[in-house]
């Protein structure tokens, strides 16, 4: 196996090949098969024989891998002319290809899920089972997606832009599963969601890069030195990234400005206000519950809904905040958790404990399985003594 620093360079380098092939005519699924190969390729030849221009390797390996692959198929005789008119591969393009790969993964003929799962796939490199993941479904479910997707894609010309909002999902997506311990994949979207705002005056693009800058800031503090989680409120402050905040609402609030209001300018008003309380104590949640109520004329989701309940639960008092998580289905993920943090601030510890322990056995990862069963045992201590 090549160190790993190699491994995080083949992961940057594939969607940049990958968009290469596409821009010089390779269809989306035989481009995405020869960079594949080429990937093989490096990993068994890099640890001996590391290349000075790896990009430029791999590009050229996998456009020798597509041509021998269109020449072995003698039904498209047509294509292998035209391809072979191409210019030799030379030296690889410096310019950055992997944004407009998100464009193309977003085409029109893609419904918006499948444009997010076939991006996340090829461009973000993530599993299908990370995926299946992120969207709460089956992997043979996502898998079956997936492969649908490219072969819709390959059956198209990709030579028209794709939806601003599905490339905004999708960033949304890769930004979150960098969050997850598994893929590191968070620098990547805000690199990304940089250069798609230089590249559109768009004040949703703003909008989500603020959200992922003000998320970023905290992420220092989001986990104890044992690797457990550090709920919000009992996060360290002076560990936030203040510059990124104070860019990210810069941001914001030249994005609020234009009066186009959108879901992720939404979300990252909220994300503001949590970053502008010195302490948890001092969090201006009424005015969260109202950016949640401007969250959901964009998005009326059950999540969204059951954030809202959590911060009406702060606002008007743990009671308030009971009363609107009653109104939502109570197998919503995370459901049983904020109902538990809401009966302990109401003085309920022992169902608080039970709905810790409950909420432990359906918590999507270890950490939170972990925060969650601790949680429990902490109360359940206190009612002992």
């Amino acid at each position: 196996m090549p160190p790993a620093a190699d491994e995080a360079l083949l992961r940057s380098l594939t969607p940049t090949v990958l968009a290469i092939l596409v821009r010089r005519g390779a269809d989306f699924a035989a481009a995405e098969d020869a960079v594949q190969d080429a990937l093989v390729e490096a990993v068994r030849t890099w640890p001996e024989d590391p290349p000075r221009d790896p990009k430029g390797w791999l590009v050229t390996v996998a456009w020798r891998r597509f041509l021998d692959a269109t020449r072995a198929e003698a039904a498209r005789r047509r294509r292998e002319d035209a391809v072979d008119r191409e210019p030799p591969p030379g030296p690889a393009p410096t310019a950055d290809d992997t944004l407009q790969l998100y464009f193309l993964c977003a085409h029109p003929s893609l419904s918006a899920s499948s444009a997010v799962a076939l991006t996340l796939r090829a461009v973000g490199g993530l599993t299908t089972r990370q995926i299946a993941a992120a969207y709460l479904v089956p992997e043979a479910t996502m898998a079956q997606r997936i492969s649908r997707a490219k072969r819709t894609v390959s059956r198209v010309r990709l030579d028209r832009p794709g939806d601003v909002g599905t490339v905004l999902r999708v960033l949304y997506l890769v930004f979150n599963e960098g969050y997850s311990g598994d893929v590191d994949l968070a620098v990547e979207a805000i690199r990304l969601a940089r250069q798609l705002a230089a590249a559109i005056e768009h004040p949703e693009v703003a909008g989500l890069l603020a959200l992922m800058l003000l998320h970023h800031a905290r992420r220092a503090a989001r986990t104890a030195a044992d690797g457990s989680l550090v709920p919000l409120a009992e996060q360290d402050r002076g560990r936030w990234d203040t510059a990124a905040i104070a860019e990210g609402v810069h941001i914001l609030q030249t994005a609020l400005a234009r009066d186009r209001l959108g879901e992720f300018q939404a979300q990252a008003a909220i994300a503001a206000l949590h970053a502008d309380a010195p302490r948890a104590e001092e969090t201006d949640w009424v005015q969260i519950v109202e950016w949640y109520d401007e969250l959901l004329r964009f998005n009326d989701s059950p999540v969204v809904r059951l954030n809202r309940a959590v911060a009406v639960g702060e606002a008007d008092g743990p009671r308030a905040g009971l009363a609107a998580l009653a109104e939502l289905d109570a197998t919503l993920p995370r459901h049983a958790a904020a109902v538990a943090y809401l009966h302990e601030r109401a003085g309920d510890a022992a169902t608080a404990a039970r709905l810790y322990a409950e909420a432990a056995q359906k918590a999507p990862n270890l950490a939170e399985h972990t925060h969650l069963t601790r949680q429990a045992a902490r109360l359940n201590a206190a009612l002992r003594d």
